[in-house]
């Protein structure tokens, strides 16, 4: 069992549950496929896990580590975007509602990704390799934002709220007021994205909804 996927912490971990996603981060594994390393590029991206019929040994010595998400909602809350190359109708969606939702930076339609992955990056982890979050009322967030609730990665679905695992959505619970003040686990300027229009892939079991 490999350790390539990855949760809403943003934590690659071991776990024999496939993904509906792929990402990379670059080379993070060493000749062993141990990983060594949380990222190498800050492009952190999510890619299709099929693309032009392109076959790859996963953790190849010396190329990309191949890291895999349970759906689109969990990649984002890691500080993952979409890549331009196997997903560019919905890359070019994503960086239309990214500009919109976040106008403050004052970028335009010509602004570079490289600039928003400079953004992402200090919204996703600190300077110490932690996990960056931050506190908002759970009525100012959008569906897809994933929240921490008695210490569990939850993702908001209004009028409810999902449990997560490795292998899929366990509960559906009730939002918290949406007075009550939560630690957001989604970067702020993917929040932003969302509220702007942008509605990520969320694997929810019909059994749940």
């Amino acid at each position: 069992m490999l350790q390539n996927r990855v949760n809403p912490f943003g934590q690659i971990i071991k776990t024999s549950a496939r993904g509906a996603w792929m990402g990379n981060r670059g080379v993070l594994h060493d000749d062993q496929q141990q990983i060594r390393r949380t990222y190498k590029t800050i492009a952190w991206i999510t890619c299709l896990l099929q693309f032009k019929n392109w076959k790859r040994t996963v953790m190849t010595p010396r190329r990309y580590t191949e890291l895999f998400f349970m759906d689109e909602a969990t990649a984002f809350s890691a500080g993952h975007r979409l890549c331009f190359e196997c997903r560019r109708k919905d890359y070019d969606r994503f960086k239309s509602c990214w500009l919109k939702g976040n106008a403050a930076y004052g970028f335009d339609d010509s602004a570079s990704i490289k600039e928003i992955d400079k953004i992402l990056q200090q919204e996703r982890i600190d300077p110490q390799g932690n996990k960056v979050s931050y506190m908002d009322g759970v009525g100012n967030l959008p569906d897809g934002s994933f929240i921490v609730y008695h210490d569990q990665p939850y993702v908001i679905v209004k009028p409810a709220m999902y449990a997560w695992s490795p292998a899929g959505y366990t509960a559906r619970e009730a939002l918290p007021p949406p007075e009550e003040t939560v630690k957001v686990l989604t970067p702020l300027s993917i929040v932003n994205t969302f509220r702007a229009g942008y509605v990520p892939e969320i694997l929810l079991p019909e059994v749940l909804q």
